[in-house]
C-alpha cells in the first residue's frame, strides 16, 4: 500500500505522481503471489469536483482530507450525514 501525504490542497498532479509510484512498486517491489499495490492520497483539502473529473474512484486511488484538529461535534455530525447521503447516491447510481 502506498500512502501519499500532501500538505496542500489536492492537485491533479498528485494523482499522476501517485500513479507513477504505484507502477514503480508494481514493477520493482511486488513479490510473486502479491496483489498489485493500492494507493491513498491524504491532503489538507480537496475539491470534490476535481476528484470526480479525474474519476479517481475508478482507478482505486481514493483522495481523503485529513484534519489537524478535531472540529466541533455538530460539524462532525453534518459531515457524517453528508458522507452517508453521498455514499447512498453513488450506490444507487451503480445499481441503476
Amino acid at each position: 500500500m502506498l500512502v501519499e501525504l500532501k500538505l496542500d490542497m489536492f492537485q491533479a498532479a498528485d494523482y499522476g505522481q501517485t500513479l507513477l509510484h504505484l507502477r514503480w512498486l508494481d514493477r520493482c517491489e511486488q513479490q510473486p503471489g502479491e496483489e498489485s499495490p493500492i494507493g491513498l492520497i491524504l491532503c489538507a483539502g480537496k475539491s470534490d469536483e476535481k476528484v470526480e473529473l479525474l474519476e479517481l474512484q475508478k482507478t482505486g486511488i481514493p483522495v481523503a482530507q485529513y484534519l489537524t484538529e478535531l472540529p466541533p461535534r455538530e460539524v462532525l455530525q453534518k459531515r457524517l450525514h453528508e458522507a452517508i447521503v453521498s455514499a447512498r447516491a453513488r450506490l444507487e447510481n451503480e445499481t441503476a
